[in-house]
């Protein structure tokens, strides 16, 4: 395909993304109640394989050919790195600090059921064909399904929480707070399976080793460095287009370096976003980036994995019985274990039971794992499916569980504001 030609299908794709995403929202929200980013992540569902292929699987392949694929991955990249800029743009290290603890507990154990859970039912999927590589050994299976059934969707959380009118209480910092500790130690695992797999220790080595530097880094000299530019939002009541430059090229370095060392882009763009200065400045850059990232950019991700999705592989009995296997065990010792440590840490269990809710919402995080998992062959399209479909119920079941769990009572009692009509 020329240049010229992918320029103008380039823009066509872009529109039915947009349009995709921003109807099927509307819908999520209206009909489901869910949030906006529910609907987006169904969206690109929609428009794979999955439905649009089935209807019209000539049109799907001329819309979004193989060729295109490549360009795509590239700009959902960019998208979801922005918003984890955003996200960590917003994030309170105030109410990290004061929910440290019951945030260690919570996302190891977090962690440690849903790996325990992957051991018993790994044997077991393993003699199902299609669903892992015929080369991966029982250690590696147990390890990549266990960080998928681990993983929190950290942006999809962060969105939750936004939209539920979280963003600045305690419980919404340590789910936040819980939820960066489990991807990470996630991504930690899935550097280990790849090494493993056949890339060498190296890899394990330098993802852990160059994130660990990277951190220690940006955390230590971050905030006095950037001071310059929160002094001068702070004078002039805006970010200019200067400051806003040196903002995005910053940036761009974090999400290079973490995908260089083997972790992801989002790393580096949270831990910038989280010593950026505070106030104006970091207000002026949410106003700025947020439209255009949340609007054109993360669609693009969601449309990306939906390209890689066939949801008619489930209707065989078989691997119909797995995914109901997989979600169970999933929400169970995900949100149970949550639950338990958060009421081991002093939570109250109206607060304990809407962190289990807000932990088990797994889809962006999910979808980027279960993605690198069938490019690099350790899974099949049948397994890369059942984790799409487990990736978006349990992030649909999120928001309801946590309204019922928690919301309603503390938005009776006046704790949290009132959702608007479209999402009461």
């Amino acid at each position: 395909m020329a240049p010229a030609q992918m320029s103008v299908l380039f823009f066509l794709q872009l529109f039915a993304i947009v349009a995709a995403a921003r109807g099927v929202g509307w819908l999520a929200r209206r009909l489901l109640g869910q949030p906006q980013v529910v609907g987006e992540m169904i969206a690109g569902v929609v428009l794979g394989p999955s439905l649009l292929g089935l209807l019209a699987p000539g049109v799907q392949e001329w819309l979004f050919p193989r060729e295109m694929r490549g360009l795509l991955y590239a700009i959902a990249q960019l998208g979801v790195g922005l918003y984890m800029f955003i996200v960590g743009l917003g994030f309170r290290a105030d109410h990290f600090r004061a929910s440290a603890r019951s945030a260690a507990a919570v996302s190891l154990s977090g962690m440690v059921a849903p790996f325990l859970v992957a051991a018993a039912i790994a044997p077991w999927l393993r003699t199902v064909p299609g669903l892992f590589s015929a080369q991966l050994t029982p250690v590696q299976a147990t390890l990549f399904l266990g960080a998928c059934i681990a993983i929190t969707a950290f942006p999809m959380l962060a969105r939750i929480i936004h939209e539920r009118g979280l963003s600045d209480t305690p419980l919404g910092t340590l789910s936040l707070s819980s939820g960066a500790i489990d991807d990470a130690g996630a991504w930690t695992v899935l550097a280990i399976v790849l090494a493993t797999f056949g890339d060498g220790p190296a890899v394990a080595v330098k993802a852990i080793g160059g994130a660990i530097v990277f951190a220690v880094v940006v955390l230590g000299l971050g905030p006095r460095l950037l001071a310059p530019l929160g002094r001068r939002g702070a004078r002039t009541g805006r970010v200019s287009h200067g400051d806003l430059g040196v903002a995005l090229m910053l940036f761009l370095l974090a999400a290079f370096a973490m995908d260089a060392v083997g972790m992801h882009a989002v790393f580096g763009g949270f831990l910038l976003g989280v010593v950026m200065p505070r106030g104006a400045f970091a207000d002026g850059l949410r106003q700025q980036l947020e439209p255009v990232t949340v609007l054109l950019l993360l669609p693009v991700f969601f449309t990306f994995s939906g390209l890689n999705t066939q949801l008619a592989l489930i209707a065989d009995p078989a691997l119909l019985a797995v995914a109901l296997a997989i979600f169970a065990a999933s929400v169970l010792a995900k949100g149970g274990a949550c639950w338990a440590a958060a009421r081991l840490t002093g939570q109250d269990n109206a607060t304990a039971l809407g962190i289990g809710a807000l932990m088990n919402a797994r889809g962006l995080m999910e979808l980027i794992i279960i993605n690198i998992g069938l490019q690099r062959g350790i899974i099949g399209p049948a397994l890369f499916a059942i984790l799409v479909m487990m990736a978006i119920l349990t992030t649909l079941i999120a928001s309801p569980l946590f309204e019922l769990a928690y919301g309603r009572r503390a938005r009776a009692r006046g704790d949290l504001a009132a959702l608007d009509g479209a999402q009461a």
